[in-house]
């Protein structure tokens, strides 16, 4: 079992003492969030919220995935990054493809991608990319990055990307895992049949199992179910090393934790995380893989 945490709503400036952290108390990984920007005029309705606005405020800061992992990366020795998730079908494909690709050498490999459609029109529409096809141009993109990341001479022909033969420099030098996010039927058939494995969110175990299963009866309809895959979610269970053996023996590979979770931390610098994630490594990480 492997266990990450995220940045989503962290002070941007804590970012990189908190990946040291990490880095230094034996956690896994670090996922980072994505949003371009918070509109005036928000129109599009937030998933799963009774008054389909977001939970947060309009100034929460989501700093850019692929700068921040460059600068954790700089920083930290072991430590791997993702994301929970990137919207990727707002960029152009070869934006996302150098990004990537340049975060993976920089890192010696300790990247991978987890990409989602996302809910906000607007960035799209900002972006001058197409909203209604995002699903289709997601499809899309995941077989023609991997083809962009092969190095030399490379090229891409599809319904809606068609890339000239071009070199792509700097090209990854290990594979760079590419996993789905998403709750939708959408989105975990585009994970089983394409991806490298599945970004969930919060539940308890047993939603979490229903998730699984679902995944995995997907996997065996395309024929993956002997090839390595990823699950990487947020338990709202009591943390405990029961609690993470058993989602290991479901098919569950990592999961997302915010160690001072429910803690009353007194205000202060960044140091005041550093008790509860030593803690939570001590009581819980080690436990789980002794």
């Amino acid at each position: 079992m492997q266990f990450w945490s995220g940045t989503a709503f962290m002070k941007t400036a804590e970012v990189l003492p908190l990946a040291r952290m990490f880095d230094e108390a034996g956690y896994d990984g670090i996922v980072c969030s994505d949003h371009l920007f918070y509109p005036r005029e928000l129109a599009s309705p937030y998933p799963d919220s009774p008054t389909g606005k977001p939970m947060w405020a309009p100034e929460t800061a989501w700093p850019d995935c692929w700068v921040t992992i460059g600068a954790m990366a700089a920083v930290t020795r072991r430590i791997r990054f993702s994301n929970a998730v990137y919207i990727a079908p707002t960029r152009p494909l070869l934006e996302v493809a150098k990004q990537v690709a340049t975060a993976s050498v920089l890192s010696d490999g300790r990247v991978s991608l987890a990409v989602g459609v996302g809910w906000m029109r607007e960035e799209y529409d900002l972006m001058g990319q197409d909203f209604g096809t995002r699903g289709a141009r997601l499809n899309e993109m995941i077989p023609a990055l991997r083809e962009l990341w092969r190095g030399g001479w490379v090229s891409f022909h599809g319904k809606h990307y068609q890339v000239p033969e071009m070199m792509l420099e700097p090209h990854p030098q290990h594979p760079v895992p590419i996993l789905c996010g998403g709750e939708s039927e959408a989105a975990l058939r585009r994970a089983a049949r394409l991806c490298d494995g599945w970004v969930g969110y919060a539940y308890t175990l047993d939603d979490a199992t229903a998730y699984v299963r679902r995944v995995s009866e997907l996997r065996r309809e395309y024929g993956r179910e002997n090839e390595p895959f990823e699950i990487i979610l947020a338990l709202l269970d009591p943390p405990s090393p029961d609690l993470y053996k058993r989602a290991e023996d479901l098919g569950i590979t990592a999961v997302m934790c915010s160690p001072w979770a429910g803690m009353d931390l007194p205000p202060g610098d960044v140091e005041r995380f550093r008790a509860p994630i030593e803690q939570f490594a001590e009581t819980v990480i080690d436990k789980v893989r002794t």
